[in-house]
């Protein structure tokens, strides 16, 4: 960091955490809401990833991926929690709080039911598969990428994605009538 007497002032200044926090900050409540199915809980995993990353600051700016890091801090918090609290139930977003599913567009049609078809699907895969599917199609995220985001090998990720779009396809066929179109599919 430049200091008031100019030492190391051939260096860049890594951007301070709240300049960091303000440009990126929706994106990491985007990324939480997905994870999580909910407002609140989003905002609980980002405020507890931004919580840890403040007092280390200094050293998380000299990550290779500041995004990716603090990306994964998001997930990581989200998966504690997740551990901690696995075993209650948790109601639907939709009937719990009466939220929309994210998006542009969103109000009444055929568009905003499919919307809230496929959000209401994601929230049943089970939770890992939830995080891979949410950050290969959502964040746009390669498979190694997503890897080294939650920690597991490129082959776990490639399997949890590919079960997830299963059961996916399965919840579509068996629960909105278009058996015949997965049929047609397969």
């Amino acid at each position: 960091m430049i200091t008031d007497d100019g030492e190391d002032a051939e260096t860049a200044s890594p951007p301070a955490f709240d300049a960091w926090v303000a440009a990126r900050g929706p994106a990491l409540l985007r990324l939480a809401y997905v994870l999580t199915g909910n407002a609140a809980d989003a905002e609980d995993a980002v405020q507890d990833a931004l919580s840890r990353a403040l007092p280390r600051w200094d050293r998380i700016v000299q990550a290779d991926d500041l995004d990716a890091y603090v990306r994964r801090m998001v997930v990581n918090a989200h998966t504690s929690w997740w551990r901690r609290f696995r075993r209650r139930e948790s109601p639907s977003a939709f009937v719990a709080t009466g939220e929309t599913v994210p998006g542009p567009g969103e109000g009444d049609g055929p568009e905003h039911d499919e919307r809230r078809a496929v959000w209401s699907a994601c929230q049943a895969l089970p939770e890992a598969q939830r995080t891979a599917v949410v950050l290969r199609y959502y964040e746009q995220l390669d498979y190694a990428e997503i890897a080294a985001l939650t920690g597991v090998r490129e082959g776990t990720v490639r399997s949890r994605v590919s079960r997830g779009l299963a059961a996916l396809r399965t919840h579509f066929v068996d629960h909105d009538g278009r058996g015949e179109r997965g049929e047609q599919d397969a």
